[in-house]
């Protein structure tokens, strides 16, 4: 009987030890879906803050924008609509828009660099076969028989003009080469901005929508400016 009691009460202290553990184990998965919904309740709300911050910003822009609207011409301001600006100002939200025209900017005034000094190189080397053309025509006057002097100058014109005639033809093929890169640049400068999803932007060669699009790339340089005054001011 003794020993018949001790296995019920050995029974007994199991059967509560399990009950204690199974309670502990309530309580602790009790305790982490607190702490997930407190988790989740976290991350909500700074989600919210997240967006509350951007809505913030997306209203600055906006305001700016329109701000800076008011000096462009009248039938730019008409073409710039309420919709359209606060498309623009979303598609800055972040700042890589900003990048992307600084970057696009950059590149452009580099092309333009370059292709102005190959002009400039083309001057000076035109100017240095005239200049050598002249000094020989020159020369061989001196040495020419005065009877044949005549003969010798309608020559020396008649290769003057044709050098005149090449200077051109260069020249010409040289501006063409100038305009179809720039044009090309901005063919580049359109397809960049419209994958960024800049409202206003693809590619056109209609003159308005040129207009239009360059008044948009200065409202975005001019606000790029303001963005990065105020960061200087509050660093």
């Amino acid at each position: 009987m003794r020993k018949l009691r001790q296995e019920g009460d050995y029974a007994r202290l199991c059967a509560g030890a399990d009950r204690e553990r199974a309670e502990r184990l309530r309580l602790r998965a009790r305790a982490m879906a607190v702490a997930r919904s407190g988790g989740f309740e976290a991350a909500e709300q700074q989600q919210q803050e997240v967006l509350s911050r951007q809505q913030e910003r997306h209203y600055r822009l906006l305001a700016e924008l329109q701000a800076l609207v008011k000096a462009l011409p009248s039938a730019c301001q008409q073409r710039l609509s309420y919709t359209t600006l606060s498309e623009l100002a979303l598609a800055l939200l972040d700042g890589t828009v900003f990048e992307i025209v600084q970057g696009l900017l950059e590149i452009q005034h580099l092309t333009e660099k370059n292709l102005y000094s190959q002009r400039r190189q083309l001057h000076s080397e035109h100017r240095g076969l005239k200049q050598e053309l002249f000094h020989r025509h020159k020369e061989a006057q001196q040495c020419c028989r005065p009877h044949n002097l005549p003969l010798l100058r309608a020559a020396q014109q008649r290769e003057m003009e044709a050098m005149e005639q090449q200077i051109r033809e260069e020249q010409r093929m040289m501006d063409e080469k100038i305009v179809l890169e720039l044009d090309q640049k901005v063919i580049d400068q359109q397809s960049t901005l419209e994958k960024a999803g800049v409202s206003g932007f693809y590619i056109t060669t209609n003159p308005q929508e040129l207009t239009l699009q360059m008044n948009l790339l200065e409202l975005i340089r001019k606000l790029q400016q303001k963005e990065a005054e105020a960061e200087k001011a509050f660093s």
